[in-house]
């Protein structure tokens, strides 16, 4: 009875001229659209019910410098139909390469053969051309993400934060998104799946009118598949890719319902900042005048998914109405410090200074973290998505990496650190932050030396107007079990090195070079600098990729053995994303060996090996003294070109630096 009810409630609601997308997902509620109701669906949900046909200019003059290639893929396409009725097969032929004819032109894009599948299932309605246009417009201009560059490192992303083990058993392949997903976002599955698929997941995306659930549909699509894919271990790179390409092409008519459900599901699972970052870089109205450098949010170099401080007083203020929506507990990794300077309130302390002075703490700090977020969310006071601030995004990328590698799922950081939860309260901040010190608290310092009042009764523009009963209510569900507070860590000062050698007096200065610019060869009169400061090590990202070249596999004990081996040191590579890895690093009369253990039957790998003669300076940190830089790089003129780092964390950092100086020396 309730199937006929909808059905009548539809065909009512599409008699209406004003009938529009929230209606018929009122109406319809995801479900399959019966056949001869579909075209006007489709039209009402993408808003081009009543637009007008786009091509009634087209000249129909198809002169375009890749026509002939055009024209080929559209005959190699429709042949593949199996319609044997030659008038129906031309008229096909005829109206898809006027429509990606006109659209090419009106557009001033080139053509891709993706769009063939993505226009195949919408001459299936035998609409007139005009409405097909149109639909085909409207689908890639509203639901086909523009920036792939960016899209494909959100997938990731989502990968990474739902199911970081199978992330992490794709990147062990070099397995990246766009090597299978390609097809799935440019044809929304259309050119991977059987018609009749295809049009009952379309019924189901374009009522919800989310573009971004292409993204959770290809995360299904993996997780779904996950079994099969982590079978294959053994198996070449291109095997895999191959089946992940074709994985969607099992899906069934049956299965779309339950698919569609799993892949709202998650994405209500899911932090929702990106979608307001990203959503006119993928979405917007492209205009390549347009600069990028004021884009708040690059995917492609993101170690988590970000959560703006909206979602996280948001989420945390209010109760929210479906049960699996996120809910976050907050990590404040900040010194212990400026967390006794101000913090909020159901903020669990854990100091990233533990991680690097003393692992064992920091270990137990974690299982602490982990106890606590458990009892937190059997009182439903907190949720299992954690949302880690910091105010030294270095340092949090370490503590981050350290959950990642050990596959916790979930995931994610504040965007703008501590700073943009201070500047949120604003005039409230009295009230909402626990222990808030004016004096020391460093926002509040840094905010007095740019002039600004700090007084309770001033006003912040961007600051939500809070009651004092709301404020206290708004992040005080979790009781005073969850504070905890680090011992500060006391940091012994590194032996400062100085080369004997007399520095020029002309100051150097440090700047990158690319792969191509780098020669290996030993500067001349410019003598290494060891040094112990709290200064940016610079931006490694640039010069820091490993290649995907196959490394050379060692049995690290023999390895060690070998008479050519001075000294070596175990220790842990620090990567600039915060990823860490045992690594032992051997040194001979001419270079250091980065040997990065591989965890089965005492093999390593060798990552690399440094010429001693490269080196130009060894840096550590006042407060992390055995977190150890070491810069390569060569002379240009009288300017130092930094053409590569390192990175490590050492326990016995003293020792090794000594070793290292000794026989840099020797090579001078």
């Amino acid at each position: 009875m309730d199937d006929t009810i909808w059905l009548v409630e539809l065909e009512s609601a599409l008699l209406e001229n004003d009938c529009g997308q929230t209606d018929i997902l009122n109406i319809c509620k995801g479900r399959e659209i019966p056949e001869q109701l579909r075209p006007e669906v489709w039209l009402c949900c993408l808003n081009i019910r009543n637009k007008e046909d786009s091509m009634k200019g087209f000249d129909e003059v198809f002169d375009l410098p890749y026509q002939r290639q055009l024209r080929s893929d559209i005959h190699s396409s429709v042949e593949k139909l199996g319609n044997d009725d030659d008038w129906e097969l031309m008229a096909v032929m005829s109206d898809l390469e006027s429509i990606l004819t006109f659209y090419c032109k009106s557009k001033n894009v080139e053509y891709d053969s993706s769009w063939i599948d993505l226009l195949l299932p919408l001459l299936s309605l035998k609409l007139k051309r005009a409405d097909t246009y149109n639909l085909f417009e409207s689908i890639r201009d509203s639901y086909i993400p523009k920036n792939a560059k960016d899209a494909f490192p959100l997938l990731r992303l989502l990968l990474q934060y739902h199911d970081p083990e199978l992330l992490s058993f794709l990147d062990s392949k070099r397995i990246t998104p766009e090597l299978y997903a390609s097809l799935w976002f440019n044809t929304l599955f259309g050119g991977t799946c059987i018609l009749p698929v295809v049009l009952s997941l379309w019924d189901v995306y374009f009522q919800h009118n989310d573009p971004f659930l292409i993204f959770f549909m290809s995360l299904i699509m993996l997780i779904n598949g996950r079994d099969s894919i982590m079978s294959m271990q053994n198996d070449e790179k291109g095997n895999i890719v191959d089946y992940l390409k074709n994985m969607a092409s099992a899906l069934e008519q049956e299965d779309v319902q339950d698919f569609m459900q799993l892949a709202q599901y998650y994405s209500l699972k899911t932090p929702s900042t990106f979608k307001t970052e990203t959503f006119q870089t993928f979405f917007g109205i492209k205009n390549p005048l347009q600069a990028t450098n004021g884009e708040k949010l690059s995917l492609s170099e993101a170690l988590c998914l970000p959560v703006s401080v909206n979602e996280l007083v948001e989420v945390s203020s209010i109760e929210r109405s479906h049960p699996d929506a996120c809910k976050f507990f907050l990590v404040d990794c900040r010194s212990a410090d400026e967390y006794n300077n101000g913090h909020l309130s159901n903020a669990f302390h854990l100091d990233y200074n533990l991680m690097l002075s003393d692992p064992m703490a920091f270990q137990t700090a974690v299982n602490g973290l982990l106890r606590s977020q458990k009892q937190a969310i059997e009182l439903h006071a907190s949720g299992e998505h954690l949302c880690f601030v910091s105010d030294d995004d270095a340092y949090v990328y370490m503590v981050i990496a350290s959950f990642l590698q050990k596959n916790i799922k979930y995931i994610s950081i504040l965007s703008g650190g501590f700073e943009t939860i201070h500047d949120y309260f604003g005039d409230h901040m009295l009230d909402c932050l626990e222990e808030h010190n004016l004096q020391k608290c460093s926002v509040c310092r840094k905010k007095r030396q740019n002039g600004d009042k700090l007084e309770k009764d001033s006003t912040a523009e961007s600051s939500p107007k809070l009651t004092k009963s709301s404020s206290h209510d708004l992040f005080g569900k979790i009781s005073s079990v969850m504070k905890t507070k680090s011992a500060e860590v006391k940091g012994k000062i590194f032996e400062y090195i100085v080369n004997p050698v007399q520095t020029p007096t002309t100051p150097l200065t440090d700047r990158h070079v690319y792969p191509n610019e780098r020669n290996g060869k030993r500067y001349r009169n410019v003598p290494p600098v060891f040094s112990i400061d709290d200064t940016d090590d610079g931006d490694m990202s640039q010069v820091f990729q490993e290649e995907e070249e196959p490394f050379e596999t060692v049995n690290l004990p023999n390895f060690l053995k070998d008479s050519s081996i001075i000294r070596s040191f175990n220790c842990q590579e620090v990567h600039m994303n915060g990823f860490m890895y045992d690594t032992v690093l051997a040194f001979t009369n001419s270079h250091i060996i980065i040997l990065r253990e591989l965890g089965q039957d005492k093999l390593a790998k060798v990552v690399a090996k440094r010429s001693l003669s490269s080196i130009v300076k060894i840096t550590a940190k006042k407060r992390h003294q055995n977190l150890i830089t070491f810069k390569y790089g060569v002379p240009e003129g009288e300017n130092l070109i930094i053409t590569d780092m390192d990175r490590f964390l050492i326990p016995n950092a003293s020792e090794a630096t000594k070793s290292i100086s000794k026989l840099i020396l020797k090579q001078l």
